[in-house]
């Protein structure tokens, strides 16, 4: 199979290259306009495969799609590429239309009329893999059900109304026109080459720094964690067994508040890089929440399990130690990120201030 993948040098999309090239025979399109969180080194070894190309494009760029999939005529699409920090979209919102909204409908636009020119046999094989996020469902208050492939749509944020306006084009493409659509939702990722700008990284590589570690809020707000590599496999078997105008929650039922998050990380490190100053915790500071901060997500990936024949490998607790004995093995890659790119200054935001 030969699949054009939108975002491969991101997070989660260099690990589904990684995963694909290593544990697949399928060959590898990857189309990145390499914006500031992209990472062409997290594709480790893949470059090195003849299975794998890679077209420097931003997905908004119609007659560039239109190439990719004339030349390249691919099986199937795992459409990745998107802005998807929740404080960066308070920031500037405008960025997650073009590439969530505007660029998906591209995409779509592209793939529709290549797959109107391919034989019934290719029509029938050919799939459209749209990767989403759980936040478009909003908000589960302490003792409602996780969220499943039926839970209504309600997002609160500019990220999440951006990807859940991608999603509902997705399946109107399917709907209208009977392009082979459908889409995963996913619970929080972590794990090795992230971008150091979210809860776990930034926590990391701060406590290693002795710099505060900054917790939103009482720290209550309550995530279910999927270590990365886990869904790289979940979305390449989506890929493979996945059918038209469905719908695969994919989570690890692995909730925790962030606080409980923040304190693991702080042990963790407490026993692999003892800080002579004292025990990590003490680095902690709780700041202002960020506006809009949604209390809980969590996903039932009962369907998605049965359906994909999957489990996540990890448990929380491993996946952590992984995540973290990965940053203190690689800190030339991130202090040149913190040098050039991102410092680890508070965004979402126009000033931090310190609750206690």
């Amino acid at each position: 199979m030969r699949i054009l993948l939108t975002g491969g040098c991101g997070f989660i999309g260099s690990a589904v290259v990684r995963h694909v090239i290593r544990h697949t025979g399928h060959e590898i399109v990857n189309v990145d306009c390499l914006t500031y969180a992209a990472s062409p080194q997290a594709l480790e070894h893949a470059p090195a495969s003849p299975r794998y190309r890679f077209e420097r494009h931003d997905i908004a760029d119609a007659p560039a799609m239109a190439r990719l999939f004339a030349q390249y005529r691919p099986d199937a699409v795992m459409h990745l590429a998107a802005e998807s920090h929740v404080d960066r979209s308070i920031d500037m919102p405008s960025a997650f239309i073009r590439t969530n909204i505007v660029g998906t409908s591209v995409l779509l636009d592209a793939a529709r009329h290549y797959w109107q020119g391919l034989d019934r046999a290719a029509q029938a094989r050919f799939r459209f893999h749209h990767i989403s996020t759980d936040e478009v469902f909003g908000a589960l208050a302490p003792h409602d059900p996780p969220f499943t492939e039926t839970t209504p749509y309600d997002p609160r944020s500019p990220y999440s109304a951006s990807k859940a306006s991608s999603d509902h084009l997705v399946r109107a493409w399917y709907h209208t026109y009977g392009l082979p659509t459908f889409v995963t939702n996913t619970t929080n990722n972590y794990g090795i080459w992230h971008f150091p700008e979210k809860l776990i990284t930034l926590t990391i590589i701060n406590a290693i720094m002795g710099d505060p570690l900054p917790v939103y809020g009482a720290g209550q707000n309550i995530r279910d964690w999927l270590f990365v590599e886990d869904h790289a496999e979940a979305l390449v078997r989506a890929l493979q067994h996945g059918q038209p105008g469905e719908t695969y929650a994919i989570g690890a039922r692995q909730p925790r508040t962030n606080m409980q998050v923040v304190i693991s990380l702080c042990a963790i490190l407490d026993e692999l890089r003892p800080d002579p100053a004292g025990r990590h915790e003490r680095l902690i500071r709780h700041v202002h929440d960020r506006p809009g901060h949604d209390f809980r997500y969590e996903i039932d990936p009962t369907h998605a399990e049965n359906a994909l024949g999957w489990r996540p490998r990890h448990d929380f607790e491993q996946g952590l130690r992984r995540t973290v004995q990965w940053y203190l093995d690689h800190a030339s890659w991130w202090q040149a990120i913190r040098k050039e790119r991102y410092a680890g200054q508070r965004l979402g935001q126009a000033a931090t201030l310190e609750m206690s």
